[in-house]
């Protein structure tokens, strides 16, 4: 090869590759400022998870959630490798499971996927974790004698529930939904044990102080 053309040659292949590392360079930045942005995602969201239980205010985290999901959806779209990568997906499935929640306790519409910037398969797996997350807010409702609430709760358990049996892929479509599934399904029944068992106990003990009450009655007569 002449000089001239191997020259050109050099020239072409270390363009292409300075381009290329460049590249490689902007991605990796993202993807860093991704893993952070994810910590970061992860930990609000369940922060705001903990506030709704305990009955606190928990708008600001989800405000700043939102913000971060905005931040970190917009970032990763331009890479695919790092949108669609573990530590994105499951930030999103966090994110999506605290916003849920919040809706479901306090009886709201439930954001689609859309308005939450989130996946599919993160927001299915989201509301499966976001309707398990409601089985304390049963056993509160119970330790308050407030069973209307209780079974209230139970309700929206059971049609999640119903809802997403009906969802059938392959685990690689729907981030391993299933198996989310099976777990929600054991805590489902749990919770609806306990919720029976407890309905049971009252409605007992109510009979016993109507018995009580129509014995003092007649030994009063």
């Amino acid at each position: 090869m002449p000089e001239n053309a191997r020259n050109a040659t050099d020239r072409e292949l270390t363009s292409h590759v300075e381009c290329i590392i460049e590249r490689f360079d902007e991605m990796s930045a993202t993807r860093d400022t991704a893993i952070n942005r994810g910590r970061q995602l992860i930990r609000l969201s369940a922060n705001a998870i903990r506030a709704l239980h305990r009955g606190e205010d928990a708008s600001s985290l989800l405000d700043d959630a939102r913000m971060l999901m905005q931040d970190l959806a917009n970032d990763t779209r331009r890479y695919p490798n790092v949108y669609w990568a573990g530590y994105v997906q499951d930030a999103m499935k966090e994110y999506a499971e605290a916003e849920i929640t919040a809706a479901l306790i306090e009886g709201e519409s439930i954001p689609a996927p859309d308005a939450l910037l989130v996946e599919d398969a993160a927001w299915l797996n989201g509301l499966a974790e976001a309707a398990s997350e409601l089985r304390r807010d049963v056993l509160d409702a119970l330790r308050q004698d407030d069973p209307g609430r209780a079974e209230g709760l139970l309700d929206t358990m059971d049609s999640v529930y119903g809802v997403l049996v009906t969802v059938d892929f392959p685990d690689a479509v729907t981030g391993g939904l299933r198996r989310t599934t099976d777990q929600f399904r054991g805590v489902l029944e749990r919770t609806r044990g306990d919720v029976t068992l407890s309905l049971r106990q009252s409605r007992l003990e109510h009979a016993i102080r109507e018995a009580e009450g129509r014995m003092r009655n007649d030994t009063a007569s």
